[in-house]
């Protein structure tokens, strides 16, 4: 009687002390939630000609720097230093913000990251069009350099241990920074590449791929027609084409009030002709020549004022004359580190981009770049199909590839390269010393 009555005095004070051990737990998880793992720094940038930029710095809140630093370059269009994709509203669902997920995923891993709103753009995607409008690629690039000055000079960067990220727009420009950069630069990471002339890739948008859209997806009789009617039924669905053929006046109305009758109004005058007012529209006939003629008139135009968030006439024409990333990337120092990273379903930027460049620089025997591409992403790292690109945050398994890569070519490891825990389904090819090509 009194060992059992020993024992379960025993057993209650072990399970007081348990008790109080998981609440002591559970206090110091909650309390992990709120410890600051980044510092943020606003900026301005000075362009230069009375042109200022906003701009942010993300830092480790952990650590004692110097830290590496990383300059992040935008893609195509009037975008902010988020990459905000959408409009911001109060009331509505949260914007997208690529940028600065990336920005705050490698700040709490040991980063500073830089970045900035493009020239003539402020927040949600306002515009100065009188600065917007005569924006040229090489003002980008000039941006760019002057940004990557202002991240080597803020305190707590190590401005030997700076690398570039560029997206879309971003891989054209960070490659060039660069070169002009050889000895400021020791990485570059290019995301969605651009390989090629920007006019050979807006054709595959504008011409190629929607010509096909039309020809494999709509065209489901194969005969050579689409239904007007079957375009206008689905908005979701075929939204792509009716984003290529739907002049934009139109496309908000009807993207607002789903009204199958104004979509199918606007394709009937566009398409003006006997077969259309039957509702159905030649593929060979009648949409490429549409497409193409639309592909042509988009350096046309001479605005000095434009409000254009996908890209003006004058900044087109510059890309349009602009010497190939192909044909300059062997320039890049053989010391820079380079990765590329491409979703294989990316309908802006196609993974051949990738595969070119990165054929471009075993050509030219450069030391050290990998190439990682993913299944079912798309341009902005998310699961898209091979027509659309898909709308949310980037993949984990990216960020963490991006982290790994960075890790070992920026000093703050000395292990091999390694890539994260997730990446099975990943193709990758690798040239370096320390790995071989797989």
């Amino acid at each position: 009687m009194t060992l059992s009555l020993g024992l379960f005095l025993i057993a209650i004070l072990t399970l007081s002390c348990l008790s109080t051990s998981i609440f002591k737990q559970q206090d110091g998880a909650l309390a992990q939630q709120y410890i600051q793992t980044i510092k943020y720094r606003n900026l301005l940038i000075d362009l230069g000609n009375g042109v200022k930029t906003s701009a942010q710095l993300t830092l480790p809140a952990i650590g004692k720097g110097p830290f590496p630093g990383i300059l992040l370059i935008a893609g195509s269009g009037a975008g902010d230093k988020n990459g905000t994709v959408g409009f911001v509203h109060k009331s509505g669902p949260k914007s997208l913000t690529p940028y600065l997920q990336i920005a705050q995923y490698l700040s709490e891993r040991g980063f500073v990251v830089l970045r900035y709103d493009k020239r003539g753009v402020g927040a949600n995607s306002t515009i100065n069009q009188n600065i917007w409008g005569n924006t040229t690629i090489n003002d980008l690039i000039q941006d760019s350099k002057k940004a990557l000055n202002v991240l080597r000079q803020q305190p707590g960067v190590d401005s030997k241990r700076i690398s570039i990220i560029g997206h879309s727009e971003g891989t054209i420009i960070a490659p060039r920074v660069a070169i002009d950069n050889s000895t400021k630069v020791k990485n570059i990471i290019l995301m969605g590449m651009v390989a090629q002339n920007l006019r050979d890739l807006v054709y595959y948008q504008s011409v190629y791929l929607p010509s096909e859209y039309a020809t494999q997806v709509l065209d489901k009789n194969h005969t050579g027609l689409i239904s007007i009617p079957q375009i206008a039924k689905d908005p979701f669905r075929y939204s792509f084409m009716i984003n290529v053929l739907v002049p934009s006046s139109v496309q908000h109305t009807f993207l607002r009030t789903h009204d199958t009758k104004v979509i199918t109004n606007a394709l009937v005058k566009d398409f003006a002709n006997n077969m259309a007012k039957a509702g159905y529209i030649n593929i060979d006939k009648q949409l490429k020549p549409f497409l193409i003629k639309a592909y042509e008139n988009l350096t046309a135009l001479n605005l000095s004022k434009c409000n254009n968030i996908n890209g003006c006439p004058l900044l087109i024409r510059s890309h349009f004359s602009l010497i190939p990333t192909l044909s300059i990337i062997g320039n890049v120092s053989k010391s820079t580190g380079i990765l590329i990273l491409n979703g294989e379903n990316d309908s802006q930027a196609p993974v051949q981009q990738a595969f070119l460049l990165q054929q471009r620089l075993t050509d030219v025997k450069h030391p050290d770049h990998t190439l990682i591409t993913y299944p079912n992403l798309g341009h902005l790292f998310y699961p898209s199909s091979q027509w659309l690109t898909g709308s949310g945050p980037i993949e984990p398994y990216v960020l963490a590839d991006i982290y790994s890569w960075l890790e070992a070519h920026s000093g703050l490891s000395h292990s091999m390269l390694l890539l994260g825990a997730n990446t099975s389904s990943l193709n990758t090819t690798t040239t370096s010393p320390s790995s071989s090509s797989r």
